[in-house]
């Protein structure tokens, strides 16, 4: 965390008080702000939801609804990312965890020093997922709009008597006429078919 920065913000959920607590300690001791304590699962959903904090901590085992399926709603929402903190290494907790979409795993006692790395590792990860899915939805729209633009120009073809190149230039000057984008112009072509 750089010093200039605002504290990055945290939730922690663990139903353990004294563990609990110490994660706050320890957590605010590294610069870190603790918006929310929960106890339960379902708690930790319920503020994740509503404070949007930077990282979730959560241990797996607790009352109510489990910790596993709870950072899986939280991570299906896109709400933030999430760190289990929990005393079971098992490999099917672990596999649980990752399929969850779990972004960071601490294992029980762990020491001051994992704690901000796993929380930073998670937070970056988090960040390059975003900007894939940024990218895959550019690139997801600009390849519907190079179809909208192959069907405008068929139909600029068929209905006008034109070559590709000619209804190419075509809808590029009614773009520009129009001062609107080619794909703009050509949903227009498809939609008036």
């Amino acid at each position: 965390m750089t010093e200039d920065s605002a504290p990055r913000t945290v939730l922690v959920a663990e139903d353990e008080s004294l563990i609990r607590m110490d994660l706050v300690e320890l957590l605010t001791e590294l610069g870190y702000e603790v918006v929310a304590q929960v106890g339960d699962g379902q708690a930790a959903v319920d503020q994740t939801r509503a404070l949007r904090p930077d990282v979730v901590l959560m241990d797996v085992a607790m009352p109510v609804r489990d910790g596993l399926s709870a950072a899986e709603e939280i991570m299906s929402n896109d709400w933030a990312p999430v760190v289990m903190v929990t005393a079971f290494s098992q490999q099917d907790v672990v596999s649980r965890a990752t399929d969850a979409g779990v972004l960071g795993f601490l294992v029980k006692p762990f020491s001051r020093a994992d704690l901000a790395p796993a929380i930073e590792v998670a937070l970056a990860r988090w960040q390059q997922v975003r900007a894939l899915e940024e990218q895959i939805s550019g690139l997801r729209e600009r390849s519907e709009a190079r179809e909208v633009v192959e069907q405008a120009k068929r139909i600029i073809q068929d209905r006008m008597g034109l070559s590709e190149p000619e209804a190419f230039a075509w809808l590029r000057r009614a773009a520009m006429d129009g001062r609107v984008t080619l794909a703009e112009v050509s949903a227009r072509v498809v939609s008036e078919g």
